[in-house]
């Protein structure tokens, strides 16, 4: 069996009460009377064995306990030592400090349940008031040690329950921090999407148409479409860099979009089409005097459609680009088809899919339904395949905020 290694200061309190305990010895200090049954020098067994357990006061707590009860009674057969008893009331000290957490509940009810036991024991045999202070004798030696020590076992581990809940805080701190950080990167990266794909994707579209088709007009009325998409981009970005770098609330609040700019978007979606051989038809189905949108829902819904749009300039074949919106039940519905095929004769941009993901996420956010396919359509007694993206929003504040 492996003895284990002593703390430093248990060290310098064995070899100290050692030294103690010889001195008394020395200057022949006992605090019994003179015993006859065993010799003056008996005393120092105690002593030294006692000196020896408090090597183990930390490491050892429950068998050094056990052998210093034996030493202490040992002691009482001898002249007796004080230092054995204080060292003694150290050993008890420590078996409720250090000690497993059952020990150190037990004792102090069982070292109070002791001194009750050998007051009363004290005064039935001695029957005068002087045995009280046996009682009080075993109080101090036991009692008084083992409440001192589960005084400080739970500052102790009421200071350990601190120091992990506050270590528990910064973790979901930086934690809350890393998300909060995560979700402003996800919704930087969708405005930036939504506010300059579609002008850069037009723009390549008609510089592609630029290069390839001869005629004058056409190259005239492909930079001119140039020209409008880069000054809008442009000026999108502003508007972004200027979110980004406001630091404080004295800057100038800037208008986010509505629905009631998708007139414009959808004639700049005209127009960027024009090449490709899309129409585009917006169709508002919504009351006239009805309830107005949260503003996260019209961001939402204009962000939808602009996207839309982009990904039908981009990638639609020609034909009719429709628009729906409507308002029922406190429920906002955004729908936009387009012509779907895998040949396109006019020219095309290239796409990354991080538009369907944004248009999800913004869905997502506010609790509504999105869905993205291409379907068939039966119209006109043929199946026509479309390309349909629908969201479902939520038009109610309250549920919105919740």
């Amino acid at each position: 069996m492996r003895i284990p290694r002593p703390h430093r200061h248990d060290v310098v309190i064995a070899v100290a009460g050692l030294l103690c305990g010889l001195g008394l010895y020395g200057l022949d200090l006992h605090v019994n009377a003179r015993r006859d049954l065993l010799p003056e020098w008996a005393v120092l067994v105690p002593l030294v064995v006692t000196a020896g357990l408090e090597l183990l006061r930390r490491t050892a707590p429950r068998p050094a306990l056990i052998a210093g009860t034996v030493a202490v009674v040992a002691n009482e057969f001898t002249v007796g030592s004080l230092v054995t008893i204080v060292m003694f009331t150290d050993l008890m000290y420590a078996a409720v400090v250090y000690g497993r957490p059952a020990m150190a509940r037990r004792l102090p009810f069982v070292t109070g349940a002791l001194t009750i036991a050998a007051t009363v024991a004290a005064v039935l045999w001695w029957r005068d008031a002087e045995a009280l202070m046996a009682g009080v004798l075993v109080g101090i030696v036991c009692f008084g040690p083992a409440v001192t020590g589960a005084a400080v076992r739970n500052h102790r581990e009421a200071a350990e329950t601190a120091r992990l809940r506050a270590e528990q805080t910064a973790l979901l701190a930086e934690m809350d921090r890393v998300q909060a950080v995560t979700a402003e990167r996800a919704r930087m990266a969708r405005e930036l999407h939504d506010m300059v794909a579609n002008h850069l994707s037009a723009i390549a579209i008609h510089s592609t148409a630029a290069l390839s088709i001869g005629s004058a007009d056409t190259s005239r009325e492909a930079l001119t479409v140039i020209r409008e998409n880069s000054v809008q981009g442009l000026a999108e970005m502003r508007r972004l860099i200027g979110l980004l770098r406001a630091t404080t609330g004295d800057a100038a609040p800037v208008a986010a979009p509505t629905l009631d700019g998708l007139g414009a978007l959808v004639e700049q979606a005209r127009v960027n089409g024009a090449a490709s051989g899309l129409e585009v038809v917006l169709e508002d189905a919504r009351p006239a005097d009805g309830p107005r949108l949260p503003a996260p829902v019209g961001l939402a819904a204009y962000r939808i459609v602009q996207e839309s749009l982009t990904n039908a300039v981009k990638h639609a074949a020609p034909g009719r680009v429709r628009v729906r919106l409507s308002l029922d039940g406190g429920v906002l519905t955004v729908e936009i088809d387009s012509p779907y095929g895998e040949q396109r004769s006019g020219p095309r941009a290239p796409g990354s899919g991080a538009g369907l993901v944004g248009m999800r996420e913004r869905v997502a956010l506010l609790g509504g339904e999105f869905s993205a396919g291409a379907e068939t359509d039966g119209t006109a007694g043929r199946e026509a395949p479309r390309w349909r993206v629908r969201a479902l929003l939520p038009a109610d504040e309250k549920a919105v905020r919740e």
